[in-house]
């Protein structure tokens, strides 16, 4: 398919084979995917010979598989990253998603390479340098704006890929430290232990509490529906879900609903606008009506796409709330074996319930059975699964986390995408020729020898003829315009009808497969271009040797070790984000006259982080140190794999 930028593709995550391939079913254009080594999401690993079979669904829907390869690597990895490669490219992957520049300098087979949002992309010269050394789609820092977005645009070429749905790092991408150095799991190496989840409490350089036991890091998930347009018009080509963890029915929902909104901007068209086009075919009808606010989310936000604004923060919980559903109208006092809701919506048995204890934790429970109208109209009578809880109360608010009628609709078929085919039968000088056009324009044959026997009753047999030819069944394709080319109405059985329409559907489908053309390898853009920098710290990961004679051919005179691989053991920012506490409390030296952007913790047990801002910028940075145990564990890992001394340009 057409990879410009008028090209809108939706970019689907996929746990297992399984999962992309109804990611597929369910409209995504691509599926990204982690191999069974070096992708950045530790436990999503599959299989070459899964992927391949994914390949081969997609594929017949001229959709694309990346797989992603997007961890550092140690030395020592290299070369079985190399051979990994190689088998994922056999296997027919469309592209790779890359984080450790080294690996460009290995010999790798001719695929497509994506710079993966680790690369931390946030300004022109880091997104023109990716291009120039042969990258075809860069994933953007999520944090970027969309006057950011569109100055990327101007400077590049590329296709641009933004994530629009899902969990959101609070950390820019590639920058997060705090698991390593708390617990030895690297988020780059995929094994990231979530930090940003905890509670803490906020602490001024005094020593003053600001907020106690708050999720200070902890953001709502990224929900950019009411932005696609504009993103698209920005310069945004492929539009990404996150959720390589997620389950099932996060996937069907959340992948169907950001189809129906892509399919709604093509179908409409901005007046001035371009000319939009999906990235692969077939049209897919669901069977259920999606709704993203029924998945597993922490509430939503666009995050910064519309600049910095109050209410991207989830400090309350990190878990899934829920909808609305009520308040608590009444409670059994007797037995307490039931209670009241107030309800906007019937509630079904099974059903999750959530709400807010008076400590400000998130508790719940199940509903054993739901009785519409127990307790009066628009009211539901309540029997819960387990015990009722004590801090259940009247006027209690309600939310409904899990709903078991949507998620049972999920469990089924719910979705099937088709193909649209035109179909012409016509007379040959010994028979009959079927031929299928798909909408695509690939065509496909397959010819009857049989005699010309005029039909008694010519329009029962016309009739037979479009029925028995118009009959794709289970198959990937739907019927659009029957043309028959005859002189008169032929007699024809309708076995030999649907055979003919057997034989021509697996030529099809074969053409399809053999018309498939995997993006190609960009060229480098030789002499090779410099780096923006001539000098990298740790920020920039790298972690073998390959890296380093990467960035020394672009120019970069001084290269330190990534984190996971430097002696350094003494505070250094841990994280590097765009949130900043001082704006969320209040606090901005640049809204509030007389503030001073002073030193603040984040106090969580024993653990104690500093937090510094640098107001230029507009960041903050979490400040910390490796832990005693950690630097020990690391110490032994990084004797037996690197072999390069940190902040030296070559080996003394």
């Amino acid at each position: 398919m057409s990879t410009d930028r008028h090209t809108l593709e939706l970019l689907a995550p996929a746990k297992t084979a399984d999962f992309g391939i109804e990611a597929i079913n369910h409209g995504a254009d691509a599926v990204y995917i982690g191999g069974p080594a070096f992708g950045a999401r530790s436990s999503a690993d599959n299989s070459v010979e899964d992927i391949a079979r994914l390949v081969q669904h997609a594929h017949r829907y001229h959709a694309q598989i990346f797989v992603a390869t997007n961890t550092i690597l140690f030395d020592d990895e290299l070369e079985p990253a190399r051979k990994l490669i190689w088998q994922l490219f056999d296997a027919g992957v469309d592209a790779l998603i890359v984080q450790d520049m080294g690996l460009l300098e290995l010999d790798l087979p001719p695929i497509q390479l994506h710079a993966s949002t680790q690369t931390d992309i946030r300004d022109a010269s880091k997104a023109r340098f990716l291009q120039d050394v042969g990258f075809s789609q860069i994933v953007l820092a999520r944090e970027l704006s969309l006057a950011e977005v569109r100055k990327i645009a101007a400077a590049t070429t590329c296709q641009l890929e933004y994530f629009v749905h899902g969990a959101l790092c609070v950390a820019f991408s590639g920058q997060c430290y705090i698991s390593h150095a708390h617990t030895g799991r690297s988020a780059n190496r995929g094994e990231c232990s979530q930090a940003c989840r905890l509670p803490y409490d906020l602490k001024d350089k005094d020593g003053n509490t600001v907020a106690s036991n708050q999720h200070m890091l902890s953001m709502k998930d990224n929900n950019q529906s009411a932005n696609l347009r504009a993103l698209a018009a920005a310069g945004v080509s492929s539009f990404k879900i996150e959720g390589r963890y997620k389950d099932l029915s996060y996937v069907k929902n959340i992948t169907a609903h950001y189809r129906s909104l892509l399919d709604d901007i093509l179908a409409h068209p901005d007046a001035d606008g371009p000319a939009w086009r999906r990235a692969s075919s077939g049209r897919t009808t669901f069977f259920f009506t999606p709704q993203a606010d029924k998945t597993f989310n922490r509430g939503y936000t666009d995050y910064f796409t519309n600049d910095r604004r109050h209410g991207i923060e989830a400090f309350e919980s990190p878990k899934f709330v829920g909808e609305p559903i009520g308040r608590v109208k009444k409670i059994d006092t007797k037995g307490r074996k039931f209670f009241d809701v107030e309800r906007v919506a019937p509630i079904h048995n099974a059903d999750g319930l959530s709400w807010y204890d008076p400590k400000g934790e998130l508790t719940g429970l199940r509903v054993n059975r739901s009785e519409p109208n127990g307790g009066g109209e628009g009211i539901d009578r309540i029997f819960p699964s387990e015990p009722l809880p004590p801090d259940l109360v009247p006027g209690t608010s309600l939310f409904r986390n899990h709903d078991h009628e949507f998620e049972r609709a999920l469990e089924k078929k719910s979705a099937e995408r088709r193909i649209r085919v035109d179909a012409r039968f016509a007379t040959t000088t010994d028979g009959f020729a079927l031929t299928l056009t798909d909408e695509d324009g690939v065509a496909a044959t397959a010819t009857l020898a049989a005699a010309f026997e005029p039909a008694q009753n010519a329009e029962r047999a016309l009739a037979t003829l479009r029925e028995h030819l118009g009959k794709f069944g289970n198959t990937i394709f739907t019927t659009g315009e029957i043309e028959l080319d005859l002189p008169a109405a032929p007699f024809l059985p309708a076995s030999q009808l649907n055979a003919l329409r057997r034989e021509a559907v697996e030529q099809l489908e074969a053409a399809r497969l053999k018309a498939h053309a995997r993006p190609p390898r960009a060229a480098a853009v030789e002499p090779p271009v410099p780096y923006p920098q001539d000098a990298l710290s740790y920020l920039a990961n790298v972690s073998n040797d390959q890296a380093r004679a990467f960035y020394a051919r672009h120019g970069v005179k001084l290269i330190d070790a990534a984190y996971e691989a430097n002696e350094e053991r003494d505070d250094v920012s841990l994280m590097i984000t765009k949130h900043c506490l001082r704006y969320s409390f209040n606090l901005c030296p640049k809204e509030v006259k007389g503030i001073r952007p002073d030193p603040m913790q984040l106090v969580n047990g024993d653990e104690t982080l500093t937090l510094k801002f640098d107001c230029k910028r507009c960041e903050m940075h979490v400040i910390g140190a490796l832990r005693p145990h950690v630097a020990r564990m690391r110490d032994t890992v990084v004797a037996h794999k690197v072999s390069f001394v940190p902040r030296s340009v070559s080996r003394n």
